[in-house]
């Protein structure tokens, strides 16, 4: 059985990484490479590097941002925001990145993924999808941090994303992002149920128990900002809740050491 994986995410406007509510009121958290560092240290599996400015701005990921993270962070690293074109993630994946995230490009030209795929393997493209529920049920993609709706329904994006050659499906629900809720459990569990690449949890974690309950939902990895960046929790205490729930996690502050369950 694969290991269940805990990821810091590290939203960068302008530099420094900050976190707010739906991606608004926010706040500055401190330097993404120094959090980096930290979150290694203290057991994360992977790293997520957002640059949440790009896409409102419609400009390139900020590439020196990314290489001083990257420095930092020996464990893999996925960078989004501001990629439309394969020279573009070229560019990101030498600046460090071992992924790369393609989000508001990918949905304005969904072929963007299979061209990105096929020239770096779809191990490196990630899809990120930001949804909104709908008031007659089921859920929206939206763009540009959410601020944009779009219309298109997030499980047959979800689908068609991972058909192109998505690796993996970062499912945001930006109703719950930042607001402590929990995670939309019904939002991971019909894309899991959907797709068969590893789905990545995100919006609204606020204890180990959330996480616990996303991976049970479906998804393959479970991801978290704030709680992590205000020291609520700690990495090593989402993975004992995990391993007491029988799910199998690399041991916390020991990079690679065994998994444990």
């Amino acid at each position: 059985m694969l290991t269940r994986r805990v990821v810091p995410c590290l939203d960068v406007a302008d530099g420094r990484v900050v976190k707010g509510t739906r991606f608004i009121d926010l706040r500055d958290e401190g330097d993404p490479a120094e959090l980096a560092e930290r979150y290694v240290r203290e057991g994360a599996d992977e790293i997520v590097f957002l640059d949440i400015a790009a896409a409102p701005a419609g400009r390139a990921t900020l590439l020196d941002a990314v290489r001083r993270t990257a420095g930092r962070a020996f464990v893999p690293l996925t960078v989004g925001g501001g990629v439309h074109s394969v020279p573009e993630m070229r560019a990101v994946l030498r600046s460090g990145a071992d992924k790369v995230s393609l989000n508001t490009a990918a949905v304005a030209d969904p072929d963007l993924v299979r061209r990105c795929a096929r020239a770096f393997g779809r191990q490196a493209v990630v899809v990120a999808i930001d949804t909104r529920a709908r008031p007659k049920g089921g859920w929206e993609v939206v763009v540009r941090g959410g601020r944009q709706p779009t219309g298109r329904d997030a499980l047959a994006w979800a689908e068609r994303a991972a058909e192109l050659g998505a690796g993996e499906l970062l499912v945001t629900s930006m109703d719950r992002d930042g607001t402590g809720e929990g995670f939309d459990l019904a939002l991971l569990r019909a894309v899991a149920e959907r797709v068969s690449v590893p789905v990545i949890a995100s919006g609204g974690a606020a204890g180990p128990a959330d996480f616990v309950a996303a991976v049970r939902a479906g998804a393959d990895a479970v991801l978290a900002a704030s709680i992590f960046h205000r020291r609520i929790h700690a990495i090593a205490d989402v993975k004992a809740a995990m391993a007491r729930a029988g799910i199998r996690v690399r041991a916390a502050g020991a990079i690679g050491a065994g998994a444990v369950a």
